[in-house]
């Protein structure tokens, strides 16, 4: 091949993989939108079709659960028929559920309808995860997946204030008419930029493999279920202080302007902290990284407890970056531990396990917090992450071992 070749080559394949990685972060940004966008439009469901809070809880479980029980059949998707087909299906899925928001009669339609919804944003997460592994690897490839959750945690703020905003001049029926669309066009967005490239998506994925190739199946499998277990503890515990932070800031006399100012600027540390994590962890390397998010969480829970109001309000900024910093150096170790060929699945089984313990987590600490107080539960969430320590340290060894 002669130098032209070569440098037409290179050019060819950095183009796909900035490609692929746009591609993934507009799923990302639309799914996790779409799922955001419930919590607007509860409150309107709950006065229109005259629901109990239960039933609110309810038709949100619906949602969660399905988004959490759709992870792994998605991976196995994927391996089967690669990612293209099945993540726009799920997309029209999203879609089609979100349309018929509109003509929705009752609790038991909206809660099918968000069983499907869940059902196809489920897709998202395992599938463009894939896609993004399969041609990064190494330092590069956590800060590409920090930049793929940095763009989840922005379609959350962009696809919310687009649907405020059409709330207020179309009533929600109209709002999720146009979100619905909108979705319709990512779907065929996806279909076309994703044409399939067999030939060369085999290259990519034998350059992917070849990095853990060498790593013994027993050493992969404990060093996954480390993983794996640290990713639970985490979700657990930044799902269960997002719940039970604002009551924790009411306490020390927070009113409603106080509150939405802590959330707004908690969630905007959490989507820098996504992107500004995955570029640390690739300077600094994945352990060093997580130790550090979550002593810096721990720490910043305890402080919260002790601080007066104005200066809770001002650290939630950093609080944000290491609460959600970890998850996106974990992402990218997903890759490293998956078996060659299965991170579909791999990652189907990851999202699983800390999707479904975001959802359990508020009941697990409200419980908890009924019995030892607000103060006991955020001592609790504080010491959860505490248990992470331990397995960062028994995963040292399978990381060196890489």
């Amino acid at each position: 091949m002669s130098s032209a070749q070569a440098i037409l080559a290179t050019t060819r394949a950095a183009v796909s993989r900035w490609r692929v990685l746009g591609i993934a972060c507009l799923a990302h940004l639309l799914h996790d939108g779409c799922g955001e966008m419930l919590y607007l439009l509860l409150p309107f469901w709950q006065r229109e079709f005259a629901l109990s809070l239960t039933d609110v809880g309810l038709l949100k479980t619906c949602y969660s659960g399905a988004l959490a029980g759709g992870q792994i059949p998605a991976g196995r998707l994927g391996e089967r028929w690669g990612e293209r087909l099945p993540l726009v299906a799920g997309t029209l899925l999203t879609a089609s559920a979100v349309l018929a928001f509109h003509s929705a009669a009752g609790s038991l339609v909206l809660g099918l309808l968000l069983v499907l919804s869940g059902l196809g944003a489920s897709v998202q997460h395992p599938l463009s995860s894939t896609l993004i592994s399969r041609r990064y690897s190494g330092p590069r490839l956590r800060l590409m997946l920090g930049t793929y959750n940095f763009a989840g945690d922005l379609g959350k703020v962009a696809i919310s204030a687009l649907a405020t905003f059409l709330i207020w001049q179309f009533g929600w029926r109209g709002a999720t008419q146009t979100v619905g669309v909108l979705c319709l066009v990512t779907a065929v967005v996806l279909f076309v930029a994703l044409a399939p490239t067999r030939a060369g998506r085999a290259q990519q994925d034998q350059a992917a493999c070849a990095c853990r190739s060498m790593l013994p199946q027993s050493i992969r499998r404990r060093g996954f279920a480390m993983l794996s277990a640290i990713g639970f503890l985490d979700s657990t515990a930044r799902t269960g202080f997002l719940t039970f932070m604002p009551f924790l800031l009411v306490g020390k006399g927070a009113g409603p302007a106080e509150l939405g100012i802590a959330l707004s600027l908690v969630f905007g540390g959490g989507a820098a902290g996504k992107f500004v994590c995955g570029a640390f962890g690739a300077k600094i390397g994945l352990l060093r990284t997580v130790v550090l998010t979550e002593v810096g969480t721990v720490l910043g829970i305890l402080l919260l407890l002790v601080l007066p109001l104005s200066f809770c309000i001002a650290s939630m900024p950093l609080i944000g970056v290491v609460l959600n910093g970890t998850s996106s150096i974990l992402y990218g170790t997903v890759t490293e531990l998956a078996p060659p060929g299965r991170e579909a699945r791999a990652f189907g089984v990851f999202y699983t396990l800390t999707i479904g313990a975001g959802a359990v987590a508020p009941t697990f600490y409200g419980a908890v917090g009924d019995v030892l107080g607000l103060n006991g539960s955020m001592i609790l969430i504080a010491a959860v992450l505490l248990l992470v320590l331990p397995l960062v340290s028994a995963l040292r060894p399978v990381i060196h071992h890489h």
